[in-house]
């Protein structure tokens, strides 16, 4: 009853008066939409609950973190000892001492660069502010109230404190005093900018020259696109990059195929597995009582042997429709050599040198229309987009920027209305009749609703935008995920910025300067006096101080939320949730066991934001930098602990986000100046045109300063060296790239290996009664054309062997293998949570090293396969220029007849070759092998030694006959 009461009196209180009417009542509500955000009394509330709350979470995690090592030091877990983060002692305060000593240096080689530079930037906000909270605090606080005081001094006037403590009440050359702050802030600013480009150049260096980037295949190989028909050739692609720079070594050029429909298939075929673990997952729950029905289905829309929209049982449907999946992938798999080339391909130097000195002299070049770029690391390609065309390429890029404009101003008014009338049912009520009847019948309800659905629609919309943004940027033809995410990161800046900063604070003002106006005119007043009339400037200053109590609220609760996130609550939870309450399938539950990754784009938005509303409301509330400041010390230590010890980075850009940051940060200084001229014009009454005077340099100054950095930075950035160097001053040549350009940069679609449904070893004697599907895993077995068509596993040194696996359909689970760790390198979950496999030891785009023997050899011999005869036979080639590349067919000069075709003949492997399979059998193949034959010499290698490439019996892991000359038949 009490709780009826206070209810309905604070209904009454909210109603507005009889004598509005609802479309009045409307206006009044819209006019000024966030006032119940922006009460005062909430700053001393959230200054509570955030320092409280923060501390408490925080507490809590040092004693939860050394009981569950999976929730809160996976990293610690999984990398290997070069990537693995110092161990942490069991006692609660440990982490923290760990955490502030590890050095930057060391991060880089734990971590990874992108890892490093975001803790950088982190220390690099916080050191901006905490010296523009001695300028602020020291010079703008004491002028403002001190100043602004003597306007209501002996009046009785009751003014807030923190109302005190804006500019809103001062006037005249006072304002002085904020221009030279402006100044200062952007001096501020742009030195600690500077300073961090300077060392991120340098850290770009030493990532240049670390032995990982040095032995990647990537590193010394090109990405050319929009390549002509008439050039869509390997040695097509050779003059072209030739076009750009000659070099002493031709590069090793391979032209893409065009997969079709290949890569849609696999997705689909994941797809229909997932589906189907969940299925048999929620169906074998409990394997010896089996739920009486059968799971049921909607057929799928591509399937012609059912009715669109029918209900089908689940297992059987999916059973068969991987089945179907799998024969096409096989047929499209062992066809593809027939397709036509595609637009793109790579070209692959024998040194980083040479690669980087052709990028660079190509940066402004088009040779016969294509594109040059150095070749991103192929786990960071988006395949898809290779191949589109500029005019493509431009048009979805323009329709995407209408998408985004469109959904910037549905959330602009969906925002508006959300804080008008979710976040007070009151207002509903008072435009709504019906609704009002219902909110008094049970206001209890209504007010659970009011406290939950706001913040869930907000969040959901929230959590959904960076989703949204993604699949744009791809849309619009984003080569790399990597750059995808720095386009995520500026559309979700510009998003926030206009809806939540601009709209939200200057909503109240532009609604009333618009209604003004309209008023005035439907009075007879010519536009230019209700212009005048309306007073903007005026307007905007009043409605940015008077939010400015919210901003400073706002980010005090950012430290809550850091802390949740150092809790890792959400993960805690849901894990805790599914196990117990839903019936996860084992690979489910294997990826509840990995480190996540990292969302560079989201927290890089966040950070920015805070940055630009601090440097916005710098001038109007000075008590707005040291929270800010605050904020960015703890949260500092807490991203550099779940850096290390939690979160991984999905793809390695090397620092690539570096300038989207240096861009947004300057902008964020602009509107700061942007801010203070605004104040400026309404305030500084007979001197505003002087002080905009004194203000105009600052955005040119900010431009200059832009393009030099741009001018001294970015080519140390992007390339390791802007020329080729003399070879005695270059890193040793890789003599034996095994022509990996060719397998390592083929299309994923064509060597991945066919995901296998993951069921619990519970349920394994039921699933002859329910599955019928592949009988084997042997899914590229039947792949013809091309080396990257293969896929080999490594030998792992410690590793002396496995069991032969099962080649039954399915991978049974048992309850203790359910780990991470016991999945990390196969490609189903790596590519997930560990991009290239380079945090546990496995990085897939390393050039294996060389033995002394092949080193020393001067010339590179390929072994093949004749087709025609079925046997092997040797090509000796030379690293220096052929020349007579572009000949017709010839015979090769040694012996076994192998032949040479004319460039761009893709050769088919025989039918009788490809399907040759001795014996079914596949266990046992190596203790019943026969010794090791005789190996003679082939041309090329020196007298008494025989060049590991040239021998056709070598390992196969250290062979990497992964190359297209393989399979076609020819060498180059």
């Amino acid at each position: 009853m009490v709780a009826n009461m206070d209810a309905n009196l604070v209904l009454e209180v909210l109603r507005p008066r009889a004598t509005d009417s609802p479309s009045d009542t409307l206006l009044k509500l819209l006019s000024d939409p966030f006032q119940a955000q922006i009460q005062e009394t909430a700053f001393l509330a959230s200054l509570g609950t955030s320092i409280g709350m923060t501390f408490v979470i925080a507490l809590l995690f040092c004693f939860l973190r050394p009981l569950n090592a999976t929730v809160y030091a996976p990293r610690l877990k999984h990398a290997d000892s070069k990537h693995a983060p110092p161990p942490i002692a069991k006692t609660p305060w440990a982490w923290f001492s760990v955490v502030t000593k590890e050095k930057e240096k060391t991060m880089i080689e734990k971590v990874g660069l992108d890892a490093a530079i975001f803790i950088r930037f982190t220390h690099m906000c916080r050191n901006i502010f905490l010296v523009l909270s001695v300028i602020g605090c020291g010079i703008l606080l004491p002028v403002n109230i001190v100043v602004g005081g003597k306007q209501f001094a002996g009046k009785g006037t009751s003014i807030s404190t923190l109302a005190r403590m804006t500019p809103q009440f001062m006037i005249g050359p006072v304002f002085w005093w904020l221009v030279g702050c402006a100044w200062l802030i952007d001096m501020v600013v742009c030195f600690f900018l500077w300073t961090n480009y300077r060392t991120i150049a340098r850290l770009r260096r030493e990532y240049f020259e670390s032995a990982d980037y040095q032995g990647s295949l990537s590193s010394r190989t090109l990405m050319v696109t929009a390549i002509p028909k008439t050039s869509r050739t390997d040695e097509g692609l050779e003059r072209i990059v030739d076009e750009i720079q000659h070099t002493p070594v031709r590069p090793r050029a391979a032209i893409a195929r065009n997969v079709r429909e290949l890569p849609d298939l696999i997705e689909e075929h994941e797809d229909n597995v997932i589906e189907l673990e969940k299925v048999l997952a929620k169906y074998l729950k409990n394997p010896d009582k089996l739920p009486a029905k059968r799971p049921m289905t909607t057929v799928h829309k591509k399937d012609p042997a059912y009715v669109k929209g029918q209900k089908v049982d689940a297992i059987n449907h999916l059973t068969s429709r991987i089945q179907v999946l799998e024969a096409r992938i096989r047929e499209v798999r062992g066809s593809v050599d027939q397709r036509d080339a595609m637009s793109y391909g790579f070209a692959s130097y024998e040194t980083v040198e040479e690669a980087h000195g052709v990028a660079y002299a190509g940066r402004s070049k088009h040779p016969q229309g294509s594109t040059i770029r150095l070749a991103p690391r192929p786990s960071d390609i988006i395949w898809k987009n290779l191949g589109m065309t500029k005019k493509t390429r431009k048009s979805n890029s323009t329709i995407n920027q209408i998408y985004v404009f469109v959904l910037t101003l549905f959330w602009t008014a969906a925002n508006a209305f959300l804080a008008v009338f979710l976040a007070n049912l009151a207002n509903l009520g008072a435009v709504w009749k019906t609704f009002d009847t219902e909110l008094r019948k049970d206001p209890n309800f209504w007010a659970i609703v009011q406290g939950v659905a706001s913040p869930a629609i907000t969040s959901a919309f929230y959590f959904c935008l960076p989703i949204i943004f993604r699949r744009l940027s791809i849309r619009s033809g984003d080569l790399t995920k990597t750059s995808r995410e720095r386009h995520v990161v500026s559309k979700l800046y510009a998003f926030f910025v206009f809806n939540n900063l601009i709209v939200f604070s200057l909503f109240g003002a532009l609604w009333s300067f618009t209604a003004a106006i309209i008023s005035a005119r439907s009075n007879g007043v010519s536009i230019a006096a209700a212009l005048e009339g309306g007073d903007i400037f005026n307007k905007i200053m009043v409605a940015l101080c008077n939010v400015s109590p919210f901003w400073i609220t706002w980010l005090l609760q950012r430290n809550l939320g850091a802390a949740i996130d150092l809790s890792q609550f959400v993960n805690l939870a849901w894990g805790s949730f599914a196990r117990r309450f839903l019936s996860p399938t084992p690979r489910e539950l294997i990826k509840l066991t990995a480190p996540p990754p990292f969302e560079y784009a989201s927290y890089y938005n966040y950070f920015l934001f805070y940055t630009t509303v601090a440097l916005c409301f710098a001038t109007l509330q000075p008590l707005v930098l040291p929270v800010t400041a605050f904020y960015f010390i703890i949260d500092s230590y807490l991203k550099k602990y779940l850096i290390m010890y939690v979160f991984v980075t999905k793809t390695e850009s090397g620092g690539q986000f570096w300038r989207v940051l240096f861009n947004r940060v300057l902008f964020a200084a602009f509107l700061s100046n942007v801010i203070v001229a605004c104040l400026v014009k309404a305030k500084a009454i007979g001197l505003w045109v002087n002080m905009f005077a004194a203000l105009a340099p600052l955005p040119i100054l900010l431009i200059v300063f832009k393009i030099y950095c741009k001018r001294t930075f970015d080519d140390q950035i992007q390339y390791y060296t802007k020329g080729t160097m003399d070879k005695e001053n270059t890193v040793a040549a890789d003599t034996r790239r095994d022509n990996q350009v060719a397998s390592r940069f083929g299309h994923p679609s064509l060597y991945k290996p066919l995901m296998t449904p993951m069921v619990h070893s519970k349920a394994q004697h039921m699933l002859s009664q329910i599955y019928q599907g592949r009988l084997d895993n042997d899914d590229t077995a039947t792949i013809a054309g091309f080396s990257d068509t293969y896929s080999l596993r490594d030998m792992k040194k410690g590793a002396l062997g496995k069991q032969a696996a099962p080649t039954g359909p399915f991978e049974f689970v048992s309850e203790t293998d359910i780990d991470f760790e016991n999945y990390k390198n196969r490609d189903d979950f790596r590519s997930e949570f560990g991009g290239d496999g380079e945090m546990y030891g496995r990085p897939e785009d390393l050039v294996r090293g060389q033995t002394p023997v092949s080193n020393r050899s001067e010339t590179r011999s390929h072994v093949g396969i004749n087709p025609a005869a079925g046997r092997f036979y040797g090509e000796s080639r030379s690293p220096s220029r052929s020349q007579s590349r572009d000949s017709e067919r010839t015979l090769s000069d040694v012996q076994g007849g192998g032949v040479t075709y004319p460039a761009g003949y893709h050769q088919t492997p025989s039918s009788e070759l490809r399907g040759y399979d001795p014996s079914p059998e596949r266990s046992g193949l190596v203790q019943g092998a026969a010794p090791m034959g005789a190996v003679r010499s082939y041309r090329g290698a020196p007298s008494g030694t025989t060049s590991q490439n040239s021998t056709p019996l070598g390992t196969p892991g250290d062979e990497q006959q992964t190359n297209y000359d393989y399979f076609r038949g020819r060498g180059r």
